[in-house]
């Protein structure tokens, strides 16, 4: 359903229609949940360790890809339960390739602090 709301009432809707979606998210998704607090721990040791200003940038970046990637992997799963709860192969294979991206987001972000963060200790 498409707002109708023009100008800042746009974006304070479309503000609060993500703040709703991450809280679905939180309430209905273990890995969502898991990966904020991962958030929040990590996040102040990207702000405190002793990098430049372009890895602090790629440290909180995948921080954050790896969020993006788990909300829109349930966006996929979510509509792929809501047209069928029967098995389709093309419904498993939406489902695995959301999956994938996820996995491949959190390889990153783990590639990425192991590459940073031990040299800043150094």
């Amino acid at each position: 359903m498409k707002s109708k709301a023009k100008g800042w009432r746009r974006w304070i809707a479309a503000t609060r229609y993500s703040w709703q979606g991450i809280k679905a998210g939180w309430k209905s998704e273990a890995a969502i949940r898991q990966e904020i607090v991962a958030m929040a721990i990590l996040l102040p040791v990207a702000l405190l360790v002793n990098v430049s200003t372009a890895e602090r940038a790629l440290l909180l970046l995948t921080l954050t890809l790896v969020l993006i990637v788990e909300l829109l992997n349930t966006g996929i799963e979510t509509v792929v339960d809501r047209l069928s709860e029967d098995f389709h192969e093309l419904s498993g294979k939406a489902k695995d390739l959301g999956s994938a991206a996820v996995l491949l987001s959190l390889l990153t972000a783990t590639a990425v602090w192991l590459l940073i963060v031990p040299a800043s200790l150094f």
